[in-house]
This record gives C-alpha cells, sequence and structure tokens, in this order.
C-alpha cells in the first residue's frame, strides 16, 4: 500500500457510504484510480467489506459491557473452541483471545446491565471451560 492507498481506506473507513465521485473529488485522485485501488484492496483482503455501524441505543441495546474471562485448563475443551461457542450468543459481539491475567476478552450488548448481569451469570459461566469472569460496564464510547 501506497499512500493513495491509505488515504482512501482512511477516508472509506470515516465515509464509506460516500460515491466514487464524491472520493475523488474530496481526495482529488482521478475516479477511475479511487476504483482501480479499491476492487486492488478488496482482492487483496485489506478491505474485508462494508458495513453499517447502528446507534445500538436506538435498537433497544444501550448498554454495553466487557467481560474478562479466565479459561480453565483442565475442563474438557480447548480454549478456540471455548472462544467460538460463546461467539455463537446472540448478546456477544466481539471475542477476541489476549495475553495476560485473562485470557479472553468478551464485548456484550444488552437491553440493560441487568440484562447482561443474566447472560454472564446464566449462559456465559456455564460454558464449558470458563473459570472466572469480571464484568466491565460501559458508560459511554466516544469512538
Amino acid at each position: 500500500m501506497d499512500d493513495k492507498d491509505s488515504r482512501i481506506l482512511e477516508y472509506l473507513m470515516e465515509k464509506g457510504r460516500d460515491k466514487i465521485a464524491d472520493i475523488s473529488r474530496n481526495l482529488d485522485i482521478p475516479r477511475i484510480t479511487i476504483y482501480e485501488r479499491m476492487q486492488n484492496m478488496i482482492s487483496n483482503g485489506v478491505i474485508k467489506g462494508f458495513t453499517a455501524i447502528p446507534d445500538y441505543s436506538q435498537l433497544g441495546l444501550g448498554a454495553m459491557a466487557y467481560v474478562f474471562v479466565s479459561f480453565d485448563p483442565k475442563a474438557n475443551v480447548k480454549q478456540r473452541e471455548m472462544a467460538r461457542i460463546i461467539g455463537h450468543f446472540p448478546q456477544v459481539y466481539e471475542v477476541s483471545i489476549v495475553a495476560g491475567q485473562w485470557d479472553l476478552i468478551i464485548k456484550v450488548r444488552g437491553k440493560s446491565i441487568e440484562e447482561i448481569g443474566e447472560f454472564v451469570l446464566d449462559k456465559l459461566r456455564s460454558v464449558a471451560g470458563v473459570e472466572r469472569t469480571e464484568t466491565i460496564t460501559v458508560f459511554s464510547s466516544i469512538k
């Protein structure tokens, strides 16, 4: 990737719905160049896809938390499999396997903190391999 690719990618990350003509005008790069470089970034896997970013509070999912999970190595499941199982819950928006004190960080959403608490207590902690959890409530997200 060169400077033009970086500028195009940065623009798309900020304003992904703009038309190629608008991108061209704003970046002062010819439309065909924008189009070809976007296609190259897509085919090379630099751009995985285009997506809508919802306002979760408008969808009734205004509460968010991060749940730190410790893996029980004595469990009859591998850590990656446990992460995949956890990722299938509709409340889970992200699962990351991490290094450090915790083994997983999970981003969860719900209608309320109580609903997130019910998910953690009744569902997450019953998954094979989950040894212990710590839930961090999000007050607000800036970016």
